[in-house]
């Protein structure tokens, strides 16, 4: 019988490509585990931002929140002690929708800085709570302050029932060139002011609440993320914390003053002294988490993307 001799060469090229198959599937697998699993994260953290979202403006249709757990109408005072004479919509001079001129789609425009207020209302907008209030605020701004801007302090956004002094939360452009961008989160005026006799702007207890940013990243043409977080307010312990364009620019701890609202009287105010573009504000009933701020930040289509 005749023996046939196996070909060596001919087995080690099978063994090699047998190997290389195996570890090519193996590799694949691998990749493909690893995608699908940050496309579940990602899923898991859109579902959570979803959850806790209270309210949302675009501005692609108008000024009529896309999403609202209260009313979803902007409104329009000549002043803060006129609010029976409320009307729907805008009717203070030189704002508008900017059409195409958004981050996604349209934005809101403030062409100078004219009399009178534009809200939306707190209530069930915000997820007000007398003994633990938890938050966040996120919106986005394109100016160049320096350029844009009236002389005068300057609120891009102010929740309050009274006024900014007041058991408030607000950002604002400081007076003077260079402008400092500050985060206030202000509790009960009763509670902090002890000094009568100085204006509340240059009282120390008033300037150690505040979280000022020298040099911010703002420039016309260029849209820069603004992201308020707040934890624990009407507590022994409460926190804030400011977020620009995902990095943290400054926090504060300790915070003691009650926050005492009449929730009815308690506005979403926009643009106080601003001259710029505002786009995508969207509000939630928790203090969030850094992946799920810089998951905001970076979300393709912004806050829709969440509705979907």
């Amino acid at each position: 019988m005749k023996t046939i001799k196996p070909n060596l060469h001919y087995i080690v090229f099978l063994a090699l490509a047998l190997s290389f198959l195996v570890g090519s599937c193996g590799k694949d697998n691998t990749k493909k585990d690893k995608t699908q699993k940050d496309i579940d994260k990602k899923n898991t953290t859109n579902i959570s931002l979803k959850e806790a979202l209270t309210f949302y403006a675009s501005f692609d249709q108008g000024v009529q929140a896309d999403f609202a757990l209260g009313d979803p109408q902007l409104y329009t005072i000549p002043s803060r002690k006129a609010r029976d004479s409320a009307q729907v919509g805008i009717h203070k001079k030189d704002i508008s929708i900017a059409k195409n001129q958004g981050l996604k789609g349209d934005a809101l425009l403030y062409g100078s800085n004219s009399k009178g207020y534009i809200y939306y209302v707190s209530k069930d907008n915000i997820a007000y709570n007398t003994e633990n209030w938890n938050g966040a605020v996120s919106f986005w701004l394109n100016l160049d302050p320096a350029t844009d801007l009236e002389p005068g302090y300057c609120d891009p956004i102010q929740i309050t029932d009274v006024s900014y002094n007041d058991a408030s939360i607000w950002v604002d452009f400081t007076k003077e060139n260079p402008r400092d961008f500050r985060l206030g989160v202000i509790g009960d005026k009763t509670s902090w002011k002890k000094d009568t006799t100085i204006s509340d702007n240059d009282d120390p207890d008033f300037i150690n609440q505040l979280l000022p940013v020298s040099k911010p990243p703002f420039a016309k043409g260029s849209w820069t993320h603004i992201f308020i977080n707040f934890n624990g307010l009407n507590t022994e312990n409460a926190e804030t914390s400011l977020y620009i364009n995902g990095i943290l620019k400054g926090q504060r701890n300790g915070i003691t003053d009650p926050f005492s609202w009449e929730l009815d009287k308690s506005n979403i105010y926009l643009g106080l002294g601003y001259i710029g573009l505002m786009d995508e504000l969207s509000i939630y009933n928790r203090n969030l988490t850094q992946k799920e701020i810089t998951t905001l930040y970076t979300l393709e289509n912004g806050v829709h993307t969440l509705l979907k």
